[in-house]
């Protein structure tokens, strides 16, 4: 059988796409696995490691550990605590982002009041700016306002959560752009019947946005679960900090855990993984539910 040109050039981009595949993401990740299950703590070595150890899990799950000559090692640092408040604030700070960035873009889409458009340019023009630009600011205010509301101040997890609930301009535009694409005689039709503004958003409104929502929450959770700069500036408490902070504490001058390292990089994706199957299904049931009979 003879193929055509453009068999052969689809055929070319599916394998080089393969190839991509495995050499930018599926090879990393199975080097990471590797290492967490590897006697020791180098980064160097074989993709299928001579001998196991269950060295590094145990460490990190918070177990002491004996080895071959019966030394008892015990954890250096709480893996679990940090995991724990990592998954708690980036929840939190995910809900926070998306209650908030749901009623601010539910006001731009149907309300028409002054300055609206340069208020939705402006929102627009500040997501030029890398938020990392801000973290002298981020310190300097929580700082001061820790002297004034103790629970606001640095090493509150409150006031990591308050700083990341700031991240929803982009998914205001996000929301309100589907909001934009819901008939407005649906809105129409609930005015007629006597509906406030409230209850239109909540039983006409909020029903039908499902999918945007769900994918609002797992954007936020994921970009929360393992963001470095701010969380590492606002906590400096070892029992304070997020487990994407406390995992520097692995690669310290002259004394790198890779092992160690890899056990709590796995451990870190486990929420990321849950949270992404689960709210999946929200985001099935919100297609399938959100049409509107005739």
């Amino acid at each position: 059988m003879v193929r055509s040109p453009n068999d052969k050039y689809r055929y070319f981009m599916i394998h080089l796409g393969l190839i991509a595949f495995l050499v930018s993401i599926l090879f990393p990740f199975l080097m990471v696995i590797s290492i967490s299950f590897r006697p020791g703590n180098l980064a160097m070595g074989t993709l299928f490691p001579e001998s196991f150890s269950l060295e590094h899990w145990a460490l990190a799950l918070g177990f002491d550990y004996i080895d071959g000559n019966g030394n008892i090692i015990k954890p250096l640092f709480p893996v679990i605590t940090w995991l724990w408040n990592s998954i708690k604030i980036s929840l939190v700070s995910a809900f926070l982002i998306v209650a908030l960035s749901t009623s601010s873009a539910y006001a731009f889409a149907c309300f028409r009041f002054k300055n609206r458009e340069r208020m939705l340019k402006s929102l627009m023009l500040i997501q030029v700016f890398p938020a990392v630009l801000a973290l002298t600011a981020f310190y300097a205010f929580f700082n001061e306002l820790g002297n004034a509301v103790s629970w606001l101040g640095i090493n509150s997890h409150y006031t990591l959560m308050l700083a990341y609930s700031g991240g929803i301009i982009m998914h205001i535009w996000t929301i309100k752009g589907y909001y934009d694409s819901i008939d407005q005689a649906l809105f129409d039709a609930a005015t007629v019947d006597g509906a406030s503004r409230w209850q239109t958003f909540r039983f006409v409104m909020l029903p039908l946005s499902g999918p945007v929502l769900a994918v609002v929450f797992i954007l936020s959770f994921i970009g929360i679960i393992g963001e470095f700069p701010l969380a590492s500036i606002l906590l400096n408490k070892e029992e304070q900090l997020t487990l994407a902070v406390g995992m520097r504490l692995f690669l310290r001058v002259n004394d790198y855990r890779w092992g160690d390292f890899a056990a709590a990089a796995i451990l870190s994706g486990i929420p990321i993984t849950i949270v992404f199957v689960y709210a999946q299904r929200w985001v099935v049931d919100g297609l399938t539910a959100g049409s509107v009979k005739g």
